[in-house]
């Protein structure tokens, strides 16, 4: 059962292929088609050939005058930083690359050491105050048990001095 599904499944993904190519397709033959019949009957053609009144397009010796030798040669001759540029070798530009990786590297783990550190210190100074609340609550615990502990003594008391009361001929309220 799985095999015949299995080519179910393909066949109709091979179907969604074809229809999908020629959806997106199919406009764009249409129209060159009907592009090629129209180029075909020069008669029935209902549109005038365009006269148009544009400028010429500008060229590039009248945009930028400058930029008409753009051979690289002369460039920056009298710039000394440049010319100690472009002197140096392939491998000296990787090297200096290479500096500059270990450089950004070095840097970026000092702010993540940085960053880390404060974030153990502020975790530590959380730690602290949540050893406090822990100390304040179990205080807090401790007075509330003995209150709770004396009320229970105290109702003891009150109820044994009520019967030695109702003995003795107290009606009470």
């Amino acid at each position: 059962m799985s095999r015949r599904s299995g080519s179910c499944v393909r066949c109709c993904l091979v179907v969604f292929a074809v229809v999908s190519a020629l959806c997106v397709s199919g406009p764009a033959w249409y129209w060159r088609l009907k592009k090629a019949m129209a180029s075909g009957d020069k008669v029935s053609s209902s549109c005038a050939p365009c006269i148009c009144d544009c400028p010429p397009p500008l060229s590039l010796l009248k945009i930028a005058p400058g930029l008409v030798n753009l051979s690289v040669t002369g460039c920056g001759g009298d710039d000394p930083d440049l010319r100690r540029e472009m002197e140096k070798q392939f491998v000296d530009l990787l090297t200096e690359e290479l500096r500059l990786q270990e450089a950004v590297a070095a840097e970026h783990a000092r702010h993540m050491n940085i960053t880390f550190l404060e974030a153990k210190r502020v975790a530590s100074q959380y730690q602290r105050e949540a050893e406090k609340c822990n100390s304040a609550t179990e205080t807090c615990e401790g007075a509330r048990e003995r209150a709770e502990a004396l009320l229970i003594k105290e109702r003891k008391v009150t109820s044994l001095w009520e019967r030695r009361a109702r003995r003795l001929g107290w009606e009470g309220e």
